[in-house]
Order: C-alpha cells, then sequence, then structure tokens
C-alpha cells in the first residue's frame, strides 16, 4: 500500500505536468501570402524578370536585324567578308543562347534567396510567438501535419501576424 501511494504521487506531477503542455499550429503558406515583405520580393523578382526579357529581347532583336542584313548582302560580298559576317553570327547567337540560360539560372538564384529572406523573417516570428507564449511546440499545417486536434492545440496564427505586423485576415491561415 504504502509503495502504491509512493507511485502515486510520483505520477501525479507528470500528469499535471502533460494536461499544462500547451502546442501550436500555424498555416505559414498562408501567412506568408499576406507578408509585406513576400509582396516586395514579388515585386523585386517581377522587376529583375523584366530586365532580363528586355535584355534578351535586344539581343534577339539585333541578331535578326543581323541576319537580314546578312541574308541580303550575302551574294555581294567577297568570301572572306562573308566568312566574317557568319561568325559574328554565330558568336551572337552563342551570346543570346548563353545568356538566356545565365539569366534563368540567375532568376532562379534570387527567387530562392527572396524565398529564403522571407521565410526567415516568417519563422523568426513563429519561434518568438512559440517562446513567448510557452509551447512546447508549433506545427505549420502546411507542411503536412496529418491531424492536429484543434481542442487541444491553438491557432497561433493570428499572434504570428501580430509577431509580423500584419492586421487584419486577408488569407485563411489555419485551413488546408
Amino acid at each position: 500500500m504504502k509503495k502504491l501511494l509512493i507511485l502515486f504521487l510520483m505520477m501525479a506531477p507528470l500528469s499535471i505536468i502533460a494536461q499544462t503542455q500547451k502546442f501550436g499550429y500555424v498555416n505559414a503558406n498562408a501567412i506568408m501570402q499576406i507578408m509585406p515583405e513576400f509582396t516586395k520580393a514579388q515585386a523585386d523578382l517581377q522587376t529583375l524578370e523584366k530586365q532580363y526579357a528586355d535584355e534578351f529581347e535586344r539581343l534577339r532583336t539585333e541578331l535578326e536585324k543581323k541576319g537580314v542584313q546578312f541574308e541580303q548582302l550575302k551574294d555581294s560580298l567577297p568570301e572572306n567578308i562573308l566568312q566574317r559576317r557568319y561568325n559574328e553570327l554565330q558568336e551572337l547567337n552563342t551570346r543570346l543562347q548563353q545568356y538566356y540560360q545565365e539569366s534563368a539560372q540567375n532568376l532562379e538564384q534570387a527567387r530562392m534567396n527572396k524565398l529564403t529572406e522571407v521565410s526567415k523573417v516568417l519563422s523568426d516570428a513563429i519561434q518568438r510567438v512559440g517562446r513567448e507564449g510557452g509551447y512546447v511546440c508549433v506545427f505549420d499545417i502546411a507542411g503536412g501535419v496529418p491531424y492536429i486536434s484543434e481542442t487541444l492545440c491553438e491557432d497561433v496564427s493570428e499572434k504570428v501576424k501580430a509577431a509580423l505586423g500584419i492586421t487584419g485576415s486577408a488569407a485563411s491561415s489555419t485551413k488546408q
């Protein structure tokens, strides 16, 4: 009987601790979509993409123009000048293809960098809310958590938005 009482007294604090633990959840994707940092990153990327597209179009137009000139003059030019102009066209075409590949890679790298920056800001806010709210953990339901009990966990999306300085609910943050 004494051992049973000691065991009960030892288990009582564990059940109290288990009952006082707080768990939270957010939908990080929904919050990210309404973050000013995300909107600015999207605008910056669109500007960069337009710059690359404009330069590509300039190079393509130059190649096309020189190609037309080559075709018009090819019968009247000496062989050595014809060969030199043909080589220039080939070099310009190669430059155009390289520019296209490099700009696509640069744009993808810029996208990854911007997304990483925005994700870091969001992650910092979620961690801050978790620490300040005394949560054991905060799950991201956008990350594919198969089940979250809405009665045992608290949706901390509004607290994360507040930590980011976002007001209102432009997007539903909790439902997938």
